[in-house]
């Protein structure tokens, strides 16, 4: 039922590595760097929004572009990674007015064409508060941020609004020696604030928080998410609650995060519309990095997890899930996976497919449509398996 749009590139590109002539490379980070106006030139950045940085911890590698503008837009998805820090001028939203890809005619054909109908759009925690922890959001930001929303919600989608930080400010965990709850339940009470009409907007308390120490403390932290948005007007929206360990389906159970994000409710102690956020990727060692799909997860991950979810009345969201985009094993795979999430709906609401938007086409796992004209042609892992006209399956992807 959903996927992702960040801006990411594909490891062992071979194109262009030069800036544009009067531009240089300005190297932000040991993760990111832009062209910008100069008058140096250096062979990292490039103008088609690729390079072969790569952003590397515990099991899992994402792999972060370099885009060319004169007046970047920041803070989308990578501009955060894994431990938490963000650096400014990082990831660009995926929209032409900022100089990114076509993402809202990305999202009208995933609808119309393809019969997607969720949309994850991430965003860092520090750019929406210009990097002042506990601070108001910030009107440049949440404008440019809010356009990308307003595209989702043009299309008829639901709009997963997705803080993509790892559960750190930093590399420090909230609630756990970082960041105070109440610091980050004032940034979901304003932006609950702002969308509290929006039936569609559905609220992703935090990505892929990992190596928790504490996973009771993390509940509260999640309670303290979920207690401010509803508070602040967003009364019936779906909230998603994400476990330790990359919010692993395999592991949701076992590693305590099932038992601790139950005790999670409303204000008026319901559990109502309070769903459980997992990702699962298929590659050999679930880290999302590999082309080809070596299981379905079936056995290991989504019995096991159907099973606790029907003994204890909930309901559970697959908001990352993807494979090679032109590896057959992920067609088998794959489709699979997606079958039986249908045929278990009362407990599965559906996946998102990781990733289309700003990433570039030869991305591992893009699911990148291209467009020609009027016409967009999907990748043959969307057009034969993800996409929900494809087989009927409850589907979505990100941008």
């Amino acid at each position: 039922m959903i996927r992702d749009v960040p801006f990411i590139t594909q490891k062992g590109w071979t194109g262009a590595t030069t800036c544009e002539t009067g531009s240089v490379c300005t190297v932000a980070n040991a993760f990111y760097s832009q062209c910008l106006p100069g008058t140096a030139s250096t062979t990292i950045g490039t103008t088609s929004g690729a390079t072969t940085s790569t952003v590397s911890t515990s099991t899992r590698t994402r792999y972060v572009p370099t885009r060319t503008a004169i007046n970047p837009a920041k803070g989308f998805d990578f501009g955060c990674n894994s431990d938490g820090d963000c650096s400014a001028g990082a990831a660009y939203p995926p929209l032409t007015q900022y100089y990114g890809a076509d993402g809202a005619g990305q999202m009208s054909h995933f609808v119309n064409d393809d019969g997607y109908n969720t949309f994850r759009l991430p965003i860092g925690w520090q750019y929406l508060t210009n990097f002042v922890l506990g601070g108001p959001l910030d009107p440049t930001m949440m404008t440019e941020y809010d356009a990308l929303v307003q595209a989702c919600l043009t299309t008829g989608a639901y709009c997963i609004i997705d803080i993509h930080n790892y559960a750190r400010w930093d590399g420090e965990i909230i609630g756990q020696g970082g960041p105070t709850n109440e610091q980050f339940a004032s940034t979901w009470s304003a932006i609950a604030a702002m969308y509290q009409n929006e039936t569609k907007v559905i609220f992703g308390v935090m990505n892929e928080p990992h190596d928790l120490p504490d996973i009771n403390l993390w509940a509260g932290t999640v309670q303290a998410a979920v207690t401010a948005i509803r508070n602040a007007g967003a009364t019936t929206q779906m909230i998603l609650l994400p476990g330790d360990n990359w919010t692993s389906a395999e592991t949701f159970v076992s590693n305590g995060s099932a038992a601790a994000l139950a005790q999670v409710v409303n204000p008026d102690g319901s559990t109502t519309n309070l769903i459980f956020d997992v990702h699962k990727y298929l590659d050999v060692d679930n880290s999302g990095t590999h082309s080809e799909c070596t299981t379905n997860n079936i056995v290991s991950s989504w019995e096991p997890l159907a099973q606790w979810l029907r003994c204890n009345g909930r309901q559970a969201f697959n908001t990352e899930a993807g494979g090679g985009y032109d590896d057959p094993t992920c067609f088998t795979n794959m489709c699979q996976q997606i079958a039986y999430q249908a045929q278990n709906s009362d407990v599965y609401l559906g996946y998102v497919g990781w990733a289309a938007g700003n990433f570039y086409t030869g991305y591992v796992l893009s699911e990148l449509p291209v467009e020609s004209g009027t016409t967009w042609t999907d990748v043959p892992l969307v057009s034969m398996c993800m996409a929900p006209n494809a087989g009927a399956q409850k589907g979505s992807t990100g941008l």
